[in-house]
């Protein structure tokens, strides 16, 4: 399928800056004593090492590297373009742009090697799935016919309590005071008549209900 390449305004206003910035370089390089290859060598250096570091800061846009070799090979390229520009003698190039001019490609080789092999944040788009939980399997017995049925234990015989004797329930507890009290006046009463005292004349003397002087009258053994 043929695609047509359509105009476009910025692409060619960067391809006319990039040929530009590359014959400025160009003719600095030249003039500090880079002749031949090696002079049209610098602009492609110079341009990969600044196209590198804008890459870098697409995928981390916090990294420190990345900004100082973007601004190292940016300041490169303006200088150039700047030197250029009639501001230097290009015939008596100082002796310090020739030692930077020499001394560049180590630099730029030290900053392309530290962008490609520098760690790059994971994108939180491109972050690794989270872990599907998978749903729980219920754990099945499996039961082998083959094997023999283990024998059921023996009942344990029960031990038969012995029935505790019925307690009365309606039998009210009598206080150890009020039952020597009246064991004293029955004793009186037995001393003095030479009889024991009926149960209605205890309760009478002590002033009591029926269902507490019959318990202290049972208790005394009294009728």
């Amino acid at each position: 399928m043929n695609r047509s390449i359509r105009p476009d305004a910025v692409l060619i206003q960067a391809v006319i800056a990039g040929a530009l910035s590359f014959a400025h370089l160009h003719d600095l390089a030249h003039a500090a004593g880079q002749s031949g290859w090696k002079a049209w060598a610098y602009p492609v250096s110079v341009d990969l090492l600044l196209v590198a570091a804008w890459r870098r800061l697409r995928v981390a846009r916090r990294d420190r590297s990345a900004w100082t070799w973007f601004t190292i090979a940016l300041c490169a390229s303006l200088g150039a373009n700047i030197a250029t520009a009639g501001l230097l003698d290009l015939d008596h190039v100082p002796a310090w742009l020739r030692i930077l001019v020499a001394g560049w490609p180590a630099l730029a080789f030290l900053g392309g090697t530290l962008l490609v092999h520098s760690p790059t944040d994971t994108p939180a788009d491109q972050a690794p799935p989270a872990p599907v939980a998978q749903p729980a399997v219920p754990e099945v017995e499996v039961h082998r016919t083959d094997e023999p049925e283990a024998p059921a234990p023996a009942p344990v015989p029960e031990l038969a309590a012995a029935a505790p004797e019925p307690t009365p329930v309606d039998a009210p507890t009598v206080p150890v005071a009020l039952l020597d009290h009246a064991r004293k006046i029955a004793d009186a009463h037995q001393a003095s008549t030479g009889s024991p005292m009926p149960a209605d004349a205890l309760s009478t003397r002590l002033g009591l209900p029926g269902p507490m002087a019959n318990a202290i009258a049972a208790q005394l053994q009294l009728t």
